[in-house]
């Protein structure tokens, strides 16, 4: 896609000052200069333009990626990550939209990255529901909202309260917590030559821009009302048996809902399957139906 070859590389973390410098010295883009740029790779394929708008984003990348270093990975490797999602982004963004790049990419980034660290992580251990996920990306943002981001043990009222927020087991959180022990220090210097700078400095503001807030909620309002909508064209059996096994955190197995409803384990497959099938059609039709509909005051 982009000219990666030309792109700054990050070796460890001895020269992450040297990367960070790097990718200062791309020019952030105008909305003006963005739209052109989006405009001229999604409809000319024109690989230089594609490459001003990675190169110009990079700093979003990097300022990201910094609020992952608690997991104990290397950050070369967390930034890598962060900059194919960013590549992703590009290469799927949609400048008529009406949002601007960074809003859009910074989803990429984040999906990209959590991949790579839960495929680093031992999901065994971890566990695999969303609500357990949830407790791994969320537990420091959990601990900062009640002040407990000191090292050590949670106090049992502590552990509690996180356990009741984040849908999970109290167990749970001391486990995770454990195990995300020992992260370094916010404050420390980027640098140990005295240069100005700590990792603070570069990490994602969590009070996200209120285009932003607009646009996530925008999203999440479509596809649940796409969703709600398109469930209505299964029947009873269809939908329990999608429900159980497409939106539960827990999926039931074939075995249980062979029993339930007094078919086969086969039988039970191929209902999931067509009910599968039937949602993801009329979700596409009612998103290109609200897209449409967005879209109709500009024509």
């Amino acid at each position: 896609m982009a000219r990666a070859t030309t792109l700054p590389v990050l070796n460890g973390e001895s020269g992450l000052s040297h990367y960070l410098a790097e990718i200062r010295k791309f020019p952030m883009l105008e909305p003006q200069q963005e739209y052109m740029f989006a405009k001229r790779w999604r409809e000319h394929d024109d690989r230089d333009a594609a490459h001003h708008l990675v190169t110009s984003h990079l700093r979003l990348v990097a300022k990201i990626a910094m609020g992952y270093r608690g997991y104990g990975l290397p950050i070369s490797e967390v930034v890598s990550e962060g900059n194919v999602g960013l590549m992703q982004a590009v290469k799927r963004f949609e400048p008529d939209k009406g949002f601007r790049l960074a809003t859009y990419a910074m989803w990429w980034i984040k999906a990209s990255i959590q991949e790579y660290i839960l495929r680093s992580w031992s999901l065994v251990k971890m566990g695999t529901t969303a609500n357990q996920k949830k407790l791994f990306f969320n537990l420091r943002k959990a601990k900062s909202k009640i002040n407990a981001l000191e090292d050590g043990d949670l106090h049992p009222d502590q552990v509690k309260l996180i356990a009741k927020r984040l849908g999970v087991t109290d167990q749970d959180v001391v486990d995770m917590n454990r195990r995300l022990g020992g992260d370094a220090s916010l404050n420390a210097p980027i640098r140990d030559d005295g240069e100005p700078g700590e990792w603070q400095d570069w990490l994602v503001d969590t009070s996200p821009s209120q285009e932003a807030i607009m646009a996530e909620s925008e999203e999440y309002d479509h596809r649940r009302q796409a969703l709600n909508g398109a469930m209505s064209v299964l029947n009873p059996r269809e939908k329990r048996i999608f429900e159980a096994r497409r939106l539960a955190d827990d999926p039931m197995t074939l075995e249980d809902l062979a029993s339930e409803f007094g078919v086969s384990r086969e039988r039970v497959r191929q209902i999931e399957v067509r009910a599968f099938e039937k949602v993801q059609a009329a979700v596409k039709t009612a998103v290109a139906r609200q897209e449409s509909a967005a879209l109709a005051p500009a024509l």
